[in-house]
């Protein structure tokens, strides 16, 4: 389990930034586990912020709601700039989604830290070609934590970190659940895709 960082100590006034991404495939508990960090942050009294990304409209059109129904207010954009202008003044900014974000992810999150705000980054760090997605390398070589979640296999129980791809779509944004993905180990992903071909 991921346990805050401490800041400072008696009398430490400086604000200090840092970035959190939390990654793994699809059904593993990524948003979950922003939710539960977010919470925290507003237990204590913190001043958070939350972004996704204005396509995602899946479960609803602005909160932020993981597969388990859990949910916490967000801020819809269509772009990684608009955190700067919508965030900056924030102890916490809150990110779901991120592979869906334009490549600027990374030096935006970067800014934000450097402010210091602490900067919580939940995403697909695959797509359903088993590819590093979108802006996600970048921001995990930038992070201080990165927590890798891991869903289980639908094929054979074992650990899966893949999302398989179930619906017939070559798009590389294809929103869905349970109806067009399935969390799977390597070995069942890979023969998935070779019982595709």
């Amino acid at each position: 389990m991921f346990i805050e960082p401490r800041v400072g100590g008696a009398g430490h006034t400086v604000k200090r930034g840092w970035i959190e991404v939390i990654c793994g495939s699809m059904f593993s508990g990524k948003t979950e586990e922003l939710i539960r960090r977010l919470n925290r942050a507003k237990i204590a009294k913190q001043n958070v912020e939350i972004f996704k990304p204005a396509l995602d409209k899946r479960y609803h059109d602005e909160d932020v709601v993981s597969h388990n129904a859990n949910a916490i207010r967000s801020t819809p954009i269509d772009f990684a700039q608009d955190m700067l202008l919508l965030g900056g003044s924030c102890d916490v900014v809150g990110i779901d989604e991120a592979q869906f974000f334009d490549d600027g992810l990374a030096e935006v999150c970067v800014k934000l830290a450097n402010s210091g705000v602490r900067v919580i980054a939940a995403g697909l760090d695959m797509d359903y070609l088993g590819n590093p997605f979108g802006p996600m390398p970048a921001l995990m070589a930038v992070a201080e934590y990165v927590t890798k979640v891991h869903a289980i296999c639908v094929q054979c129980g074992d650990i899966a970190t893949y999302s398989y791809r179930s619906a017939a779509s070559e798009q590389q944004v294809l929103l869905g659940e349970t109806d067009s993905y399935e969390a799977r180990c390597r070995h069942c992903f890979q023969e998935g895709l070779k019982n595709k071909k």
